[in-house]
């Protein structure tokens, strides 16, 4: 039997001759305590007071009261500061593994986990694969290949939802089907092999007749063979989600941006690698049309822009400092709004769902009194730990600049992160 995990716990019963029968693993129990502030990734209840939070078996049992926590295997005292769901990239190129082909860095999930982001979702693998062909056949594989290997494949403990299929020329009711079958959940339009960018809406719709989730590019070019795809193409073909709304890099126009918000029900996907002055007008748009709900952030990158493992908290801090969201509402775009646009099943904190979470305070030298005060003011916070399916995968962040207050550990030893 393979050996027990990080934080679990070993059951073994020996026989009268001493000798063992068995060895058993289960899952600590988990708790974390003293906490100042709790933000649940939800919208509509976007802050609730708590003492402490119960995991048992990966997922949250219980939140509340610092009774409900006795007992626990391990237990980190959070020292009165802010806990959070773990942030959700859905806008990550993710190719094979835990290495970028555009900037050429190996481990750049695993770096992403320290920056507070448990899961991503695939902006469709082929679009940085080196020497990506464009039939339907090797999107296809391509797809279904990411998919199982990424099901096995979890650095840092981080959920990596791969298998995005890029949409090319030709692919069948059948070639949906199949990859369904084979956990293919999400479709990236806008890379390939279209004549026109209005040509792909007979795949969009396919793809979406199979229960895929389709993200089209917005904007103008990003990479050479892409080509750039207008409001008006968006209209026309009517995806799940306007990726990278304020551009990936290049904007759309802001006459276009009004009607894609006032007038259709598409996610709009704001990135850090995006126009910062295009992401405020879009919130602005967003509260005018009372469309918060379907505001999403993520990071768009590894790209051009870079390797970013802090992309998605930056621009929460962005977000909630010069748009005006209040930061617990902020984090709720970055988590249970990207949960429901991209049809995950983690985001938020409440009793049942998947135990990822983030503790996190001001950092050291801001004058902001905890967490949400430091997004406020802009300043991105200290991470002090990171937890996904109940299990601490991280100590001290080695990305971000060191808590006011760090979290302490029982029951688990925990290395700090190191600059």
């Amino acid at each position: 039997m393979p050996p027990c995990r990080a934080n679990r716990s070993v059951s073994e019963r020996v026989s009268p001759r001493g000798r063992l029968q068995y060895k058993m693993c289960r899952m600590a129990t988990l708790a974390l305590v003293n906490i100042g502030a709790l933000a649940t990734g939800m919208l509509a209840t976007p802050r609730v007071e708590a003492e402490a939070i119960l995991v048992e078996d990966g997922r949250i049992g219980a939140i509340g009261a610092a009774s409900q926590a006795r007992g626990a295997d391990v237990v980190v005292d959070c020292g009165g500061t802010t806990v959070l769901p773990g942030l959700i990239d859905s806008h990550c190129h993710v190719v094979l593994g835990d290495y970028t082909p555009r900037q050429k860095t190996v481990d750049f999930l695993d770096s992403y986990v320290h920056g507070g982001i448990t899961s991503v979702v695939s902006a469709g693998e082929g679009v940085h694969a080196p020497g990506r062909p464009h039939d339907p056949v090797a999107s296809k594989a391509i797809a279904i290949a990411a998919a199982k290997c990424f099901a096995a494949f979890h650095p840092n403990g981080m959920k990596v939802n791969a298998g995005s299929v890029v949409l090319e020329p030709g692919l069948t009711d059948e070639d949906f089907a199949e990859m369904a079958r084979h956990g293919v959940r999400h479709a990236k339009y806008g890379f390939g092999g279209y004549a026109q960018p209005r040509d792909g809406e007979p795949e969009v719709r396919r793809a979406q007749k199979h229960g895929l989730c389709v993200m089209s590019h917005s904007g103008g070019n990003s990479i050479p063979g892409s080509s750039p795809i207008t409001h008006d193409v968006l209209l026309y073909l009517k995806p799940d989600v306007c990726g990278h709304v304020n551009g990936g890099t290049t904007s759309l126009d802001e006459a276009g941006l009004e009607e894609i918000v006032a007038t259709t029900d598409m996610a709009l996907q704001i990135v850090q690698a995006g126009n910062l002055r295009s992401a405020l007008h879009i919130l602005d748009l967003a509260r005018k049309h009372g469309a918060m709900a379907r505001v999403c952030l993520a990071s768009d990158t590894p790209t051009g822009t870079g390797v970013m493992p802090l992309g998605v908290l930056k621009t929460v801090c962005e977000v909630a400092s010069l748009g005006g969201v209040p930061p617990a509402e902020a984090i709720a775009l970055a988590t249970g709004n990207n949960a429901r646009a991209f049809r995950l099943t983690t985001g938020t904190i409440a009793a049942g769902q998947p135990a990822d979470l983030v503790v996190c305070d001001a950092p050291a030298a801001s004058l902001a009194r905890d967490g949400f005060d430091a997004m406020a003011r802009g300043d991105i916070p200290g991470i002090s730990c990171v937890i996904v399916d109940g299990v601490v995968r991280v100590g001290r962040s080695r990305n971000t600049a060191l808590a006011k207050r760090l979290a302490t550990f029982t029951g688990v030893t925990v290395t700090a992160g190191g600059h």
